[in-house]
């Protein structure tokens, strides 16, 4: 028997995840079709997880795992969650490799059945999970995860993505953060929250205003607008090492944008006068001017591919969203619905542009095609919406919203359904910008 001491020196503090089960092919069909308005959620069974722990105190770890992959899968809109009060069977009286009776199963309605077990000794978890087609009597995704028990949000996040990947051919959004600005400390400053709203913490200590961070597209880098010299600059920050960069130049440094794949980033600057775009360096260096129309140019996003660029611009006398081709130089105005239009978001399949519309005095959130068709709204009659930023799978929108009084971050799918909020945090909380899948998170 392996001494405890002795599974100390074999585990590794990253967590280890095992195949057990034969490589499993592609579904015959897309169970879950990402592209669909009006998808219908897929009723899961997800019941407690069998603990295979000798004591007491290691056993109270199954609930809680069993409740966060709950939970995780319902935040993706996917997933029709049951009640665990229906199921017809008790966790703790089977195996987890034991045959499942489907027809326990389908009998409440469950079409997707994940089972699980966890085994922890001393500060080591072990946690085997499956997923299962219960109307086709078919193991989908079967995995092991060792590591510490600290590491068990991680697992359960890891499967989560498995699950997704088969059912979407999508990977999802678990590794994924989201900065945000808050007031909670009293001022504005930049804070980083899990994709979920777990683990909120504080980046920026400037003890001033700090507004629009911008993630780089390897989650390595934040860029975001300060205040703490009297000037609104622009600063570049390493998240992970004390180092970075400062735009300074006269007048406003502002709306950074990084452009995908590249350590390069569109800034809006007013330097010469006129608030025009930029690109720049991630060191600060001016590589060459994208705008040249008198009338202010801000809030750049850019296209997957980082050959188009859209924002906003006054030219036409009102605010609108416009994109320009970075090769041609061709720019075009994109959106005609509405007088004010802003905080253009790029989707990240390429095909759509998320933003913020005021009409009347409220803001809404919409979304139209890069070609400028279809703009449909997304929010009404709920307070001021605003800020819209894309999951990196593409599935989900959060923004900021007034609806429950002040400020706070909600999320909702790309087609403005299951509208819930995303932190319970004091003071308001703005301008979200969700980050790229994180690859070492």
């Amino acid at each position: 028997m392996i001494t405890v001491l002795r599974l100390k020196t074999i585990f590794l503090i990253t967590i280890v995840s095992i195949i057990i089960a034969p490589a499993v092919c592609r579904a015959e069909y897309d169970y879950i079709d990402i592209t669909n308005p009006f998808l219908r959620k897929i009723p899961i069974a997800v019941p407690l997880f069998k603990n295979m722990s000798p004591d007491k105190t290691a056993a109270q770890a199954a609930r809680p795992a069993s409740d966060l992959l709950s939970d995780t899968l319902e935040f993706t809109g996917y997933f029709k969650m049951l009640d665990r009060e229906a199921f017809f069977v008790d966790p703790q009286s089977e195996s987890v490799s034991s045959v499942v009776n489907f027809h326990n199963w389908t009998g409440i309605g469950a079409e997707l059945l994940i089972t699980g077990q966890i085994l922890v000794i001393d500060n080591l978890v072990e946690m085997e999970l499956r997923l299962y087609d219960t109307f086709k009597e078919k193991l989908l995704v079967g995995k092991r995860y060792k590591g510490w028990l600290n590491d068990q949000r991680k697992m359960v996040r890891r499967f989560c993505s498995e699950v997704i990947f088969f059912l979407t051919g999508n990977r999802g959004f678990f590794n994924s953060e989201i900065a945000f600005i808050s007031t909670g400390s009293g001022n504005k400053e930049v804070y980083i929250s899990d994709f979920d709203g777990y683990n909120p913490r504080q980046v920026t200590d400037t003890k001033s205003i700090t507004i629009s961070p911008a993630w780089s597209s390897d989650g390595k880098w934040l860029a975001y607008t300060s205040y703490i010299n009297g000037n609104p600059d622009l600063y570049i920050k390493n998240l992970k090492e004390k180092r970075g960069a400062v735009v300074a130049k006269k007048g406003i440094n502002t709306t950074p944008s990084w452009v995908p794949g590249k350590f390069e980033l569109a800034a809006t600057l007013s330097f010469s006068g006129d608030p025009e775009i930029y690109l720049l360096t991630g060191t600060g260096k001016i590589i060459k001017r994208l705008t040249y129309t008198w009338g202010i140019d801000v809030s750049p996003t850019w296209s997957p591919d980082g050959k188009k660029m859209a924002f906003v611009s006054k030219r036409s006398g009102t605010p609108q969203i416009y994109i320009k081709n970075i090769e041609s130089g061709r720019t075009e105005r994109l959106t005609f619905i509405g007088h004010y239009n802003t905080q253009p978001s790029w989707s990240p399949q390429g095909d759509k542009i998320a933003y913020s519309s005021i009409d009347k005095g409220r803001g809404n959130i919409w979304v139209i095609g890069i070609d400028g068709n279809d703009p449909i709204q997304l929010t009404s009659d709920e307070g001021n919406s605003e800020s819209p930023t894309w999951s990196p799978d593409g599935s989900l929108i959060a923004f900021s919203s007034t609806r429950e009084g002040p400020s706070k971050i909600y999320v909702m799918t790309a087609y403005g359904t299951d509208h819930r909020r995303l932190l319970t945090l004091p003071g308001k909380q703005t301008e979200p910008k969700w980050s790229p899948s994180l690859i070492n998170k």
